[in-house]
């Protein structure tokens, strides 16, 4: 039986890694979801689709008869707690809701979740962190989301599954929740002003225990789990497998911008950044790197984000291991892969 793909998200840094992936495969005919269009290569559909909206899902989506497979990996960020939940879970529903309506070759939904599940952004929790563990106390989209998605399933013949990774890096532009990007800029601009490359985040966050997922490891987990019968109804942490800290990282990443690594320094780098487009552009000028705007390449909000934590964040990934995904990349090399093709694409120096 063919198999039809639906990703949404489709150029956020987990979705256009699997939309990669499936394309790759060749076995798979493809249907990406975004609002604009993916720079993938390759041969799939493109649908701009605002999945907000019930009645333009229903218009774009509602034709789509033939779709096995959902990949749900849109996401809208949201200051407001309440409007986060609500609007992250309408996300999911009317693109399930409109597949399913149209779809009776529907066989699969597979749910990208994260580890907010267990309270890593809230303070310390309980580590490494099982699938089984309770829920933290308070709001959660991804709460809302599999409850949904387990409601909606019941009695039915499609099932689910959900994919809980942390910290997501892949080969991505204009994803703002991608650290590589963050990493990269901040220390670019760094390097041409002459500054030495600082760890910028809290004391404790300097040698705390952390994890990071490999994108294109993501999209083979889900692709795994979506197409594995005893996978089905479950949620898996998927993560590169080892730990790291950032004071052992952060050399590596001086080396490869040839740069000398300064102590640390906590600063904002939604601050530190915010006046420093000329300075990228100067960057760009003078390496001769696609016209990217700064404020399009990362998102400093979120590198915030990752260096305030000053407790581990850590996963237990053996329940995917048990179940027959043993992939474990090494998490420093991924890193400097990643930046790797980002230098040879010419987008950073």
């Amino acid at each position: 039986m063919t198999r039809k793909a639906l990703v949404s998200g489709a150029t956020g840094v987990v979705g256009r890694c699997l939309l990669e992936q499936l394309v790759e495969r060749g076995d798979w005919d493809v249907v990406a979801v975004s609002r604009r269009a993916p720079d993938v290569t390759g041969r799939f559909t493109h649908i701009a689709v605002d999945l907000e909206d019930p009645a333009d899902c229903r218009a774009k989506l509602g034709a789509l008869d033939d779709v096995t497979h959902v990949f749900s990996a849109a996401y809208v960020q949201d200051a407001d707690p309440a409007r986060l939940v609500s609007r992250n879970t309408a996300l999911l529903v009317n693109l399930v809701t409109t597949v399913e309506a149209a779809s009776p070759a529907l066989a699969h939904v597979n749910l990208v979740e994260g580890t907010k599940w267990y309270g890593s952004h809230l303070g310390p929790f309980t580590t490494p962190a099982r699938e089984r563990h309770p829920r933290h106390a308070g709001a959660n989209f991804y709460f809302d989301q599999q409850d949904w998605l387990e409601a909606a399933q019941n009695g039915k013949a499609w099932t689910w599954s959900a994919a809980r990774p942390h910290a997501v890096c892949g080969f991505s532009l204009g994803s703002p929740m991608n650290l590589v990007m963050v990493l990269a800029t901040y220390a670019a601009v760094c390097c041409e002003l002459g500054l030495p490359f600082s760890h910028p985040g809290a004391p404790a966050n300097w040698t705390a225990l952390y994890q990071l997922t490999d994108a294109a490891l993501l999209g083979r987990a889900m692709i795994w789990m979506a197409t594995t019968p005893h996978c089905t109804n479950e949620a898996f942490n998927i993560t590169n497998g080892d730990l790291i800290r950032w004071c052992n990282v952060w050399p590596r990443i001086a080396d490869f911008f040839g740069m000398p690594m300064g102590d640390p320094q906590p600063r904002k780098l939604v601050d530190f950044m915010a006046d420093k487009g000329p300075v990228w552009d100067r960057i760009v000028a003078k390496h001769g790197l696609q016209p990217n705007a700064l404020h399009t390449l990362a998102g400093f909000a979120f590198g915030d984000f990752v260096f305030a934590s000053t407790w581990d964040i850590v996963s237990d990934t053996g329940k995917a291991r048990r179940h027959g995904f043993c992939e474990s990349p090494d998490t420093e090399l991924m890193l400097t892969v990643l930046l790797e093709r980002f230098r040879a694409d010419r987008v950073i120096p």
